[in-house]
């Protein structure tokens, strides 16, 4: 079996129902050339300071989750303007109001991470993306509904052979929260620009890196529930009022507006002076 490949102008209700039906789909040239090439620009500058295996991911055994010849960082809306148009996507957007919107008033930006995986790294643990949130995904599962919407994103061509982000289609109907194995998955394989759609409740990992001299080049955006709490602390890199050139959505994302729960029961979240941010702004 294989993921469902899509162009970016396909029908959205198309790409949803391939999305519910496999948990995952690919959208090719999601992201254009330009936008593209100025975030791998960045990226590459960044990377060359950053130590492979030096990620944690916060946790004790971190680095063989996150690869001890990876390379992850974060806060990339200090790297290029390039970012910020990434998060301003319609197409992932629709998506994710579509698949989060049902079951909260907004969402917020879970995590952004460009992560190149080195010659020689095995492939990664399998995981799900919403075992962040285990406490409430153990009790909850296989009913929980769908929390965060997760992205992997060629910033160069990704292969198979470079460790494409393995993932087991339908993963996320199953009855029990148990892995299966990797020979259960599939390559996501993208080109510059394209994108790896997930759900949080899906199966995957990165691949192995099978070449002696090479690296994959990718990088992470996902979106969770604004009444959670996300992986990644973007808001300490943009104090308020340093964003105030960016669209709604990407303020929203970014932490620069609270959670209201709309016509939902729940109160508001992530307040300010007993207000929500940007009230005094309408």
């Amino acid at each position: 079996m294989t993921l469902q490949r899509f162009a970016a102008d396909a029908p959205l209700a198309d790409q949803l129902a391939a999305f519910d039906a496999d948990g995952a789909i690919i959208i090719e040239k999601l992201y254009d050339a330009d936008t593209i090439g100025r975030m791998r620009d960045a990226a590459e500058e960044r990377a060359q300071t950053v130590a492979p295996g030096s990620a944690t991911q916060g946790m004790a055994d971190g680095k063989e989750f996150a690869g001890t010849n990876t390379i992850r960082f974060s806060s990339l809306g200090l790297l290029t303007p390039a970012f910020f148009e990434m998060l301003d996507n319609d197409r992932f957007a629709a998506i994710a109001d579509a698949i989060l919107l049902p079951n909260c008033g907004s969402y917020w930006l879970n995590t952004a991470q460009v992560m190149y995986i080195g010659p020689g790294e095995p492939a990664q643990e399998l995981h799900r993306d919403d075992d962040n949130w285990w406490e409430f995904l153990s009790r909850t599962w296989p009913n929980n509904p769908e929390i965060s919407v997760s992205s992997m994103i060629g910033l160069d061509d990704v292969t198979e052979e470079l460790g494409a982000t393995r993932v087991i289609p339908r993963s996320h109907l199953s009855d029990t929260l148990e892995y299966r194995t990797h020979a259960d998955t599939v390559p996501a394989e993208l080109g510059p620009g394209d994108s790896l759609i997930y759900s949080g409740r899906v199966t995957h990992g990165g691949g192995a890196n099978l070449t002696e001299d090479r690296w994959r080049r990718a990088m992470h955006i996902s979106v969770v529930a604004g009444w959670l709490t996300p992986e990644e602390s973007i808001v300490l890199d943009h104090p308020l009022g340093t964003l105030d050139d960016q669209s709604e959505r990407v303020r929203q994302l970014v932490g620069h507006r609270s959670y209201l729960p709309g016509e939902r029961r729940g109160g508001g979240l992530w307040l300010r002076h007993v207000k929500a941010i940007g009230e005094d702004d309408a």
